[in-house]
């Protein structure tokens, strides 16, 4: 089980609130650290983006509290309602779902166990929870960021292995078809995470002016990256569906599928070891060219079946999208290894890949 850097930094915020609550000399220091359980961020900007909303939320859920105490008491009933109202009223202001659980720890914590003089009660409960709120706030701010772009990266290439190797497998019929059924499952999945990942890394601000560039052209590298590896994702499950209609077409047009697969495939790996600094240089000319006439060889291969009457025109049709997402990945193949090519050609000392060695 790998200790990511969010653990680490629940765990300093909560030692940083306690504290910080005992030294003010404050009762129940354990809320403080409740709420800063809830405050941790995953990165910078979501800790600044989202710092405002969970103090006007909580300030929602602490005035609420207070008015249906006073008016009403502190019936099981009551704070039932009053969190009902808070939610509501958060959701019309538009603010931040993850704001919302922390604001129910105020309603209850105040309105747990009133006294006499309940405003003071109420006022120093609110304030344990700011000092986890801006604890939390603090940590992130100091702590060291999360390595996205690692992260990304190592993500993206898992990825694209895994997908690359059931799609080899498949077209040399030695796939196990209930494990790759599994696989594609767990991928997709994989795939919802990456795209959490890039989100993250691309809302990420980079707080000086001689990264901005570099980090807007890593953005979109990473992001024609995750299209990259989509579109062999969607050939390989094209393929999976469609299996019998391709393993049913002419052995000559099987073979130019398989090879053009291969060789768009150690493309594709080939690019992404360059961008990780493993390859120095582009594709041979040779290469690329057998890449097109592959595609040439390819597309009026399959053309002219069109005509002949040993393949129906259903058959025809349902193995159309196979093809054309084959050309597509070979499209989107270009434009990432161009990419990648600027990248190491202009504004080198601005151009610093941070991909480091996978943690094990």
């Amino acid at each position: 089980m790998k200790l990511g850097a969010r653990i680490f930094k629940t765990g300093l915020a909560i030692i940083l609130s306690l504290y910080i609550a005992i030294w003010i000399g404050l009762e129940n220091p354990s809320y403080a650290a409740l709420a800063a359980t809830f405050a941790v961020q995953p990165s910078i900007h979501r800790s600044f983006q989202t710092i405002l909303e969970q103090i006007q939320a909580n300030i929602i859920g602490a005035v609420l509290a207070v008015i249906f105490v006073l008016t009403f008491g502190p019936e099981p009933f009551v704070v039932g309602l009053v969190t009902v109202i808070a939610i509501a009223i958060i959701i019309k202001l538009k603010l931040e779902a993850s704001t919302i659980p922390l604001a129910i720890v105020t309603i209850i914590i105040i309105m747990e166990s009133p006294v006499d003089n309940f405003i003071e009660f109420a006022s120093f409960r609110f304030l344990l929870i700011l000092i986890g709120v801006f604890s939390a706030f603090i940590v992130n701010m100091v702590f060291i960021p999360p390595r996205y772009e690692t992260k990304l990266y190592h993500q993206v290439v898992e990825y694209t292995e895994q997908t690359i190797q059931w799609t080899i497998l498949l077209l040399s019929r030695d796939a196990d078809h209930k494990a790759m059924r599994k696989d594609l499952s767990m991928l997709h999945e994989k795939m919802v995470k990456l795209e959490n990942l890039f989100l993250l890394y691309k809302e990420e601000r980079n707080y000086f002016i001689k990264n901005k560039y570099s980090k807007a052209r890593k953005v979109v590298l990473f992001k024609q990256m995750i299209l990259s590896s989509q579109k062999i994702s969607t050939i390989l499950k094209n393929m999976e569906r469609r299996e019998n209609e391709l393993f049913h077409m002419p052995e000559n047009l099987q073979e130019l599928i398989r090879d053009q697969l291969r060789l768009l495939t150690d493309y594709h790996n080939r690019i992404l070891l360059r961008y990780a600094g493993k390859v120095n240089s582009q594709p041979s000319p040779e290469v690329l060219e057998e890449i097109d006439e592959g595609k040439t060889n390819l597309m009026e291969s399959y053309l002219e079946l069109y005509e002949q009457a040993e393949i129906s025109k259903e058959e025809w049709l349902h193995l159309l999208p196979i093809i054309s997402h084959i050309m597509e990945y070979e499209e989107k193949l270009e434009h990432l290894d161009h990419l990648v090519d600027s990248f190491f050609t202009y504004h080198k000392k601005d151009n610093k890949v941070l991909v480091q060695k996978e943690e094990e």
